[in-house]
């Protein structure tokens, strides 16, 4: 396991997902990523034209859930008991306890 992957208690990480941890990624306890997600903490500076390495930290609170195929985003927070909608883009962070579904992702009032 990578050295800046921190996955907590009861969290679960489903087949194919691809965790890139060039910076660091926290899994909180209780928390799912599906099958096929994808959370990408590195990037390159498009504003630079030398393209430098960033490494921003991806941060999926406890009880949330990236479902099947999602991909978060370098320097995303999904929140506490948030749920990411299958194949939604998260390029910005979901509120705790709030559901964001689509490309871009559009946040949904709170779940149930």
């Amino acid at each position: 396991m990578p050295w800046n992957l921190c996955i907590g208690d009861q969290a679960a990480v489903g087949d194919h997902a691809i965790l890139y941890a060039l910076g660091e990624i926290q899994i909180g306890a209780r928390a799912t990523v599906s099958q096929y997600a994808h959370l990408c903490a590195g990037s390159h500076d498009t504003r630079d034209l030398a393209r430098p390495l960033m490494t921003p930290s991806i941060c999926i609170g406890q009880d949330a859930w990236v479902c099947a195929d999602a991909f978060v985003g370098p320097g995303v927070r999904i929140g506490k008991g948030a749920i990411l909608g299958a194949r939604a883009v998260a390029m910005k962070d979901l509120p705790e306890g709030k559901v964001g579904v689509g490309n871009p992702m559009v946040v949904q009032a709170k779940h149930d």
